[in-house]
This record gives structure tokens, sequence and C-alpha cells, in this order.
């Protein structure tokens, strides 16, 4: 059914759903501006919402599985007389579209992510009893020229510029910001380039005005999003681009913090470390995806480095700034992997000390290289090498937080029942917690000046100063 000419009543009832990463939680919250400037009421309980929006993540099994199971749980709902249509969005809708419908006919519709700047009308049309027919997927990265420069020249001509429409769906403290999209990579385990698409930075000036924006709703830390942010400003041929933008961004009344996110060791540049130690409300804080220390398991995963490498980067990194927060991810069990390439893992993870890494263990990703890479490993050996990394981990990590205890540090306070909330080398969500210690009761979005007295695992108890 055609949804041209549909204007969407002043009572119509939405929930989003995010699963997945920051930069779906922008995603989301996109989508949330949209509808709610074209008359959509946006709540919070899926239950009260005549439409279920679950914006998906197609990551890894785990993450699927979550997504699936949402649209499963939302579809429960349409039970109780509210709910009338869930609805899939997100990575996953856009990995496997019609695909996903044929296995998942609870959903009402799959949208991918050309959708998005209709959703109003697609939601309307599916309220109204009309049907749309499921996203057909396609590699994204053949939607625009392989030169990146060329890329901003055809965004440029084809594109119109339209008004920030984002809204809100929390009062939290901090909010991703997303600089870019996509990625130019060719991960042989990742398949996010395929439906993500390639490389494209946001415009500095876009950028700048939505961190103003957010800081106006109350946000006080800024979180700098992408599947690739190292490589921002590659399509304007001008890599200091994002150096250049950082002083901007803390020139922002309200901004207190800025955190960056998903920066690749092989593309770290002196420049970039350079500003992310000096440049004022900049955190010192490194998510630095390594994913093994190995370099011929590197290679295989079509990926740059090794110990020796990534340990420099390290001292590199700690010479400038001691009390730099460093996190990671690894993969354990990837095809081929010896045991004495584990073995060389433990060892640069033992020397590293970082304050953060997940430990996962490799499986099969549709249309991703890896999945026709020969010398699997069994899968028994894999999960004992995740248990018994993920085990030398947390004793690593719990020694990197013992070495914190008398550090001067800034806390965020996020939860005021708790007392919880995270100092400058601690990202959301993903990493450790620092809990304040007495009498005071501070409330969320305050900034606590504390010393570290003790540790509990990787979180940090402190007591204010």
């Amino acid at each position: 059914m055609s949804a041209e000419g549909v204007t969407t009543p002043k009572s119509r009832t939405v929930a989003l759903v995010t699963l997945g990463c920051a930069r779906n939680e922008v995603d989301s919250e996109e989508l949330a501006g949209r509808l709610s400037a074209d008359g959509w009421t946006l709540v919070s309980d899926p239950a009260l919402a005549e439409v279920a929006l679950i914006n998906t993540c197609g990551f890894i099994e785990s993450a699927k599985k979550d997504s699936v199971d949402a649209l499963l749980e939302a579809h429960s709902l349409k039970s109780n007389g509210v709910t009338k249509a869930v609805v899939a969005v997100g990575c996953m809708a856009e990995r496997y579209g019609d695909e996903l419908s044929d296995a998942l006919p609870e959903a009402d519709a799959i949208l991918g992510f050309d959708d998005y700047k209709d959703i109003s009308l697609r939601l309307q049309t599916i309220i109204g009893g009309g049907s749309i027919a499921a996203h057909k997927p396609k590699d994204r990265r053949s939607l625009l020229p392989i030169a990146p420069a060329e890329r901003q020249k055809l965004i440029t001509s084809i594109s119109d510029i339209e008004p920030l429409q984002r809204k809100r769906l929390d009062n939290a403290p901090i909010a991703p910001l997303k600089i870019a999209s996509g990625c130019d990579r060719r991960c042989s385990f990742c398949a996010i380039p395929m439906f993500r698409g390639s490389f494209v930075s946001r415009r500095p000036t876009e950028i700048i005005d939505e961190a103003k924006w957010l800081a106006e709703q109350g946000v006080s830390e800024l979180f700098l999003v992408s599947e690739n942010t190292t490589s921002y400003g590659k399509d304007f041929r001008d890599l200091q681009v994002l150096e250049n933008m950082l002083p901007e961004i803390s020139n922002i009344s309200g901004v207190q913090r800025i955190r960056l996110s998903y920066l690749q060791p092989a593309e770290m540049r002196p420049s970039l470390i350079q500003a992310m130690v000096s440049v004022p409300k900049v955190m010192p804080y490194f998510d630095l995806s390594f994913q093994h220390a190995s370099a011929t398991v590197l290679r295989r995963m079509r990926r740059f480095g090794d110990t020796e490498s990534f340990l420099h980067l390290i001292s590199q990194i700690r010479a400038l700034s001691p009390q730099a927060g460093i996190r990671s991810n690894v993969i354990v069990g990837f095809p081929g992997e010896t045991q004495e390439e584990f073995d060389e893992l433990i060892n640069f993870l033992s020397q590293a000390r970082l304050d953060a890494i997940g430990v996962f263990g490799y499986s099969d990703e549709d249309k991703t290289e890896a999945l026709s890479l020969e010398d699997k490993v069994d899968q028994d050996l894999i999960n004992s090498r995740v248990e018994l990394l993920s085990k030398l981990v947390d004793e690593f990590i719990a020694q990197r937080a013992e070495e914190r205890i008398g550090e001067h540090v800034r806390v965020l306070i996020e939860d005021e029942e708790g007392q919880e909330g995270r100092a400058e080398h601690q990202g959301p969500e993903v990493d450790g917690s620092t809990f304040i210690k007495g009498r005071a009761k501070y409330k969320v979005g305050e900034y606590v000046d504390a010393v570290i007295t003790e540790t509990s695992g990787v979180d940090l108890i402190a007591v204010p100063l």
C-alpha cells in the first residue's frame, strides 16, 4: 500500500527499543526526532505503545539472539489490545531483510536504513493495515564511489541540508555523537562494512551544531562514535580535521568531557595522540581495537600490528599521559590459531596493563572472508581458551585497578542511589565504575573530585577531596 499523502494522527504512540552499540543509540534518537516532529507520541514502555520499534543489532550471534528475543517479546504484547505492530529496524534488519522476515513472521515489517527518512509514513502504513515489502539487503559499499574524496562530492551534490532531527530518549549526562558512518577496512571476520557501507565523515559544522544542541539538552560528556574514528577526515583529504575540530567542541559551553571511541591501532598518529592528551576536556581514553597480538593471526584477520608495535603504542600514550585509560577487545580461536599464537596473546595482555578487555570467542559470520578459511579451531577448544583468558584478564585488569590507588580522579555521577560514576579513564557501559564513599550524596550529572582508596575487581572506590 502506498503511504503517500497519509497524515499521522496526533494520538499515535511508538516505543523505541535499542540494542547494540552507541551508534544504534544515535540512530534511535534520530528516528525518535523524525517521529516526534511528525506528531507521534514517544513512550518508554512497549506495552503502552501502538508500535514497538526494535532497533536491532547484527554484529555477533549473541547480539542477534538478543534482537530476536526483543522482537518476540514485543510480539507477545499484541494480545494486550494496545500494541498493534512490531517493526524491526537497525543492523540486523538491514543485514538480513527479507530473509529475517521469512524466519520471523512475528515482525510486522523489516525496514532498512533507507526507510529511516520516511519512518513516519512507513509506520502509519502498517498501523493503517497496509503492508510494506521487506527490505532486500545489498552490499552498501557499492552505493558510493571507491575513492573517499568522491563520496563527499556525491553526498554534497545529492543531499538536501535538513535541520537536526534528534530527540533524546533519556536524561543521562552523557550522549553519543556520531561523527562518521561506515568502514573501509576489510577485516576478514567482520560484516559491518557490508551493511553499514563505505566510510563517510560528517561535516565538522554538522557535528559542532549537534554538540551544541546536546549541551543545551543538559549533556556534559560527549562520546564521539563511528565505525572507525581514526579514519575521520580521510574523505576530506585531511586527517588533521579531527585534531582541529576537538578544540572547537571543547569551547562549547556546558561540555565538560569529550571522549573518542573505536580507534584503530594501525591508524593512530602522533598528532591525534597529542590532541587526545592535551586538548582541554578531551579525555585521555584510548579505545584501541587490537583484536589479537600475534602478527600471523592479525594477517589472517586482514589487520596489521604485532605485540612489539602494540606495546610501543601503549608506551607512547603513557609517556604523554601516565594515567590514560586504555581498553580493547580480543578474539580467541580465530581460524588457524595455534597454541603458540594464543600464548602470545596472553603474553601481550599481561604486559599491556589495560584498564578493560573484552574477550570474544570466534564465530563464523555470514558473507565474511573468514567463513571460508581452513583450519577452523574446534569449538570446545575455543570455549576453553575463552574461559582461560577471561580468568586471566580479570586478574590483569584488577591489578591495573590496584595500580590506580592514590590517583586523583574526577568522577561523573551516573547513579545517585549507588553513588556510582566514571572517572576520566572509564568509558560508558563497557568499562568499570568508580564508587564515591562518604556521607555526602551527589546527584546524577555532578562531577566529584576524589582520590582512589581501594578497589573491587575492576571497579574503583574513592573518597571526595
